[in-house]
Formats: structure tokens, C-alpha cells, sequence
């Protein structure tokens, strides 16, 4: 995946993220890229448990199989949390493409309740594992559209 093309799925992710909090959902997104460059699925944030990562990897390890998975992308608006990365790792899929790193999230959600951010990022989960999952991010040209969906939804 060239980076044109990871940024045009960033763009995707978030309008799923900003459809999600259209919905008064958290504004995170993500869509899963099949080998062939297109979009198999989209998926936004539900709650404070059910991410949008961890979500879509539910649905795609239902809907496909191992060996298919390993040749996909998760995308994500933001890097995912240690238990979205957690279930891309147990789901399969071989590379994470995300927009903004971690740590500027808690600039954004302050001590919010519903997201008690957690210092540790996908690099350091996928490293303890076995599998060599492939990340690239976080895009810092594409980063202050995809925090403008953040902007004032954590101080309600």
C-alpha cells in the first residue's frame, strides 16, 4: 500500500468516525482494506468497550479466513489501544495503518470517563508477541483533520 493510498483510507476511517459521533458514539473509526486496494469493512466507535478496531477484528475473523486476513489493513483514525491491538494480533491481520499516535489523544480527552487513555502503544503490544504485525503512522499531514472530529466531544 503506497502512502497515497493509506492516507485516502485515513480520510475514509474518519468520515466513519465522524458518523459514529454524529450518532453520539466516540469519534473513532476504522475500515479494513483487503489486498486488492478496497474497502471490505467499516467500522465505527461504540463505546468505552467496544472500539472500533476491536469491532471490525470481531467481524473480520468471522467473515474470513486466517491466511486472507494476514494480507489486510486494518485502518484507524488514531493508533489503537492495547486491547484493540490485542485483537488485531489474535485476529490475523498483518499490518496497522493509523493517523494519530496515542499520546495525542489524552490531550483531547482530558480525564473524560469513558477515555481513560493508556500509555502504550500498538508497537509495543504487537512486540511481545510472535507475529511480525507491519504498522505505519502515525501521518502528522492528515492529523489535524482527523483530532477535528475530537475537538469539543470530550468536554460535553
Amino acid at each position: 500500500m503506497t502512502r497515497d493510498q493509506m492516507l485516502a483510507h485515513l480520510r475514509a476511517a474518519d468520515a466513519v468516525a465522524r458518523e459514529a459521533a454524529a450518532h453520539g458514539h466516540h469519534p473513532f473509526g476504522a475500515v479494513l482494506v483487503g489486498p486488492d486496494d478496497r474497502i471490505l469493512m467499516r467500522q465505527g466507535n461504540i463505546d468505552t468497550v467496544r472500539h472500533a478496531e476491536t469491532e471490525l477484528c470481531r467481524r473480520a475473523a468471522a467473515a474470513y479466513r486466517p491466511d486472507f486476513l494476514w494480507s489486510c489493513t486494518l485502518v484507524s483514525t488514531f493508533d489503537s489501544c492495547a486491547m484493540c491491538a490485542g485483537t488485531l494480533y489474535w485476529a490475523n491481520i498483518g499490518r496497522l495503518v493509523y493517523g494519530v499516535d496515542g499520546s495525542k489523544l489524552l490531550a483531547l480527552t482530558g480525564d473524560h470517563a469513558e477515555n481513560p487513555t493508556m500509555s502504550l502503544s500498538s508497537r509495543a503490544v504487537f512486540g511481545s508477541g510472535q507475529k511480525r504485525i507491519e504498522v505505519h503512522g502515525p501521518f502528522p499531514e492528515i492529523e489535524e483533520a482527523l483530532i477535528e472530529a475530537h475537538r469539543g466531544f470530550w468536554r460535553r
